[in-house]
């Protein structure tokens, strides 16, 4: 089952640090982060292979003050690199962008104002984040967005965060709530399917309108979003592991970070990535994603897998857009699932089973033994803050 990479490129997640500024109420890593002198170094960055994209991530990026440096070596292995934050090192994020204009930028915005800065826990966060955005396209970037993670009580401000992003000519990229050892959280629900699939769909029509084909398929990721939060079996195969992984501060690979605890492949600190990708651990994980039933719906998955199993998405997409100029739309009723629930024919608490929520769960967080150690005395909020601080003092 193992599976040679030999020159073709793979997709990677890096996450750089589990330390986070942010207080999201939908995810709970900022409680757990990890430890500056265990997250993952240049020297390890270096034994990563070759990538068509990288996504690096956290926790906070930029809380990294040397993430210049790691952005400077993944570009001697990566195609793409595209990064995620919540925008509030203003100075740091443009400053990185100054050396490398090719870069992506995704900010996560939670919705207007008051909801972005009610669910993100951020002071200003929105301004900050919206002002980080607006700075970015003024010195010309061009790969630069918002990332919303979409529930109950931002879902109808998603199309009107569209709408900010379409007229400043930014991206658009879209989540919805998942639980997983990555997030340190096992409660999240969407409790009215209904209203929140309503939003996804005049997003979706709204995107099928647009002349961009980009935007069309943007689409179907969002037609799929609604398919999720109905916890639905997923509309295409996931790969995760086979040519796509994550690796975490600690230097461990893993498949992705849906899993409910954390799977991993081999570690990077002490291996040769080869060495790893083509071991035994590594396919006893492979085996593991071949039965997985959590159906997420995340980016990180589906992007490899539209381009992968192109016909699909390209099918309806051709159909949906078809629809959209003789004016008939896309409905969330094409959905069976959607059909039935309206119609009594299956209940709310059938469907929350089927979704990753799991009430009873116990959270395993991902941290190694020395990160879980500092938090016996203090809060990683507490931690996380003195840690921010004193980087503002140098």
């Amino acid at each position: 089952m193992s599976k040679n990479n030999g020159e073709k490129k793979l997709n990677g997640t890096v996450i750089v640090t589990y330390r986070c500024n942010a207080r999201c109420s939908m995810c709970n890593r900022y409680k757990a982060p990890s430890k500056p002198e265990e997250e993952i170094s240049i020297e390890t960055i270096r034994k990563l292979p070759k990538m068509y994209f990288t996504n690096i991530t956290g926790g906070e990026p930029f809380i990294r003050t040397d993430l210049k440096d790691i952005v400077r070596e993944l570009y001697k292995k990566s195609d793409r690199i595209v990064i995620s934050t919540n925008g509030f090192f203003t100075d740091r994020i443009v400053d990185l962008c100054k050396e490398f204009p090719q870069i992506g930028i995704r900010i996560s915005i939670e919705g207007l104002e008051k909801t972005n800065n009610e669910i993100r826990g951020l002071q200003d966060g929105y301004q900050k984040g919206y002002k980080t955005l607006k700075t970015l396209r003024e010195m010309g970037m061009k790969d630069v967005g918002f990332g919303m993670t979409v529930q109950d009580k931002n879902a109808p401000d998603l199309v009107p965060l569209y709408d900010i992003s379409n007229e400043m000519g930014m991206e658009f990229a879209t989540a919805s709530l998942h639980n997983s050892f990555y997030f340190v959280e096992a409660k999240n629900i969407i409790h009215d399917r209904p209203m929140v699939a309503k939003n996804f769909e005049n997003l979706i029509n709204k995107l099928l309108k647009s002349k961009s084909p980009k935007k069309w398929f943007r689409a179907y990721f969002n037609h799929g979003l609604i398919n999720y939060i109905y916890g639905q079996k997923r509309l295409l195969p996931c790969d995760m592991s086979f040519d796509t992984f994550f690796i975490d501060p600690y230097g461990d690979v893993m498949p992705c970070n849906g899993t409910k605890d954390k799977e991993v492949m081999g570690n990077l600190n002490r291996q040769t990535w080869d060495e790893l990708w083509n071991s035994p651990e590594a396919d006893k994980v492979r085996a593991k994603v071949r039965c997985c039933d959590r159906n997420c719906w995340m980016i990180g998955s589906v992007s490899p897998a539209m381009h992968k199993y192109i016909w699909k998405p390209a099918t309806w997409v051709f159909v949906h857009k078809i629809k959209s100029i003789f004016g008939k739309g896309y409905s969330m009723y094409e959905n069976k699932i959607v059909r039935d629930y309206r119609d009594g024919k299956v209940t709310k608490e059938e469907l929350d089973k089927c979704s990753t929520c799991d009430m009873c769960a116990v959270v395993n967080n991902g941290l190694s033994e020395e990160s879980q150690a500092q938090l016996v005395n203090k809060s990683g909020e507490e931690i996380v803050d003195a840690d921010i601080a004193a980087q503002m003092k140098k």
